[in-house]
């Protein structure tokens, strides 16, 4: 469990101090696209159980169907670098104070090496605080999201993994993982960017993302709802995260310490690819386990290193 101590597309943004708009054990280098390809792997058993004490050779890793040699494995609890994303759209405003509490006790189990940073969105993405570890401040960031608006989804994912990139970017070779936890109840209506360049980018991320589409009983047979369904789903199921659809935001706390439980008991595995070409395609990703009562899972795959 943590504990509290815990080229994107051709876009042009405007930044104010707290808004951004969209106008238009080893320590390998975990860079994308380089020469180790990291994983996050999540492995459980019966009833959803986390099974954290495997060993290196009980894995083995396909890339298109051809297995990998595994050069790097860590079991131990790392450092996480995340961003939890709460929609403020005007419909969220019967539900948002409960949203609040369960984001609060989510940045409670923070651990003195992990930090996060707390984004709202509905017609425009705001950063109501970049990453920190001080729960004080998250908490007030929180607190102070206020619903109005339409939705922009895509806005807000793509604005969190350019944030996650600068970490990235500024620390390559630390040993961390990166999150996006998103909670929307609705589909998007206003974003400038679309789906498909949302998950192009996700992709070619190391994030995984963590979808919480929150939604009543009288939401399931929209059409606008199950297009958001099925985004949701397939961004986190490509990065390697879950989706969750709660019908009722009672449900947001115990949905976010599962979160928090798995982000706290992954592997971190890593292999260089037998693959010697640079030609830039989606390369397929499979872990398996050897253990008859465990599935591994973590994102579909990456693209390869393209020639310059």
């Amino acid at each position: 469990m943590l504990h509290r101590a815990a080229t994107i597309g051709v876009l042009l943004f405007t930044v104010s101090p707290t808004a951004i708009h969209v106008d238009s054990q080893e320590r390998p280098a975990f860079r994308s696209g380089v020469d180790v390809v990291s994983l996050n792997v999540t492995v459980t058993g019966p009833n959803n159980s986390y099974i954290t004490d495997l060993a290196r050779g009980q894995f083995v890793v396909y890339e298109d169907g051809i297995q990998q040699e595994v050069s790097f494995f860590n079991r131990s609890q790392l450092p996480i670098s995340m961003v939890l994303l709460i929609d403020t759209s005007a419909s969220m405003e019967n539900k948002l104070r409960t949203a609040q509490q369960a984001a609060v006790g989510f940045a409670s189990r923070l651990r003195h090496e992990d930090t996060a940073e707390i984004i709202d969105f509905d017609d425009r993405t705001e950063i109501l605080s970049t990453f920190t570890n001080d729960f004080e401040s998250l908490s007030q960031a929180i607190r102070q999201t206020s619903a109005g608006g339409s939705t922009s989804l895509y806005n807000a994912i793509y604005i969190s993994l350019k944030e996650l990139r600068k970490i990235r970017v500024q620390t390559p070779d630390a040993l961390q993982r990166q999150a996006i936890i998103v909670l929307s109840d609705g589909e998007d209506t206003s974003s400038l960017v679309d789906f498909e360049e949302v998950l192009d980018i996700a992709r070619r991320s190391e994030t995984s993302i963590y979808s919480i589409g929150l939604r009543s009983q009288s939401d399931v047979s929209r059409l606008g709802f199950r297009e958001a369904d099925f985004v949701l789903r397939q961004l986190s199921k490509d990065t390697g995260g879950q989706a969750f659809f709660p019908q009722a935001v009672e449900e947001l706390a115990s949905i976010y310490e599962t979160i928090s439980e798995e982000l706290s008991n992954q592997y971190a595995l890593g292999y260089t690819s037998n693959n010697p070409l640079r030609d830039g395609m989606w390369r397929r990703v499979v872990v398996r386990v050897d253990r008859s009562d465990a599935e591994a899972r973590t994102k579909q795959g990456y693209y390869a290193p393209a020639i310059d």
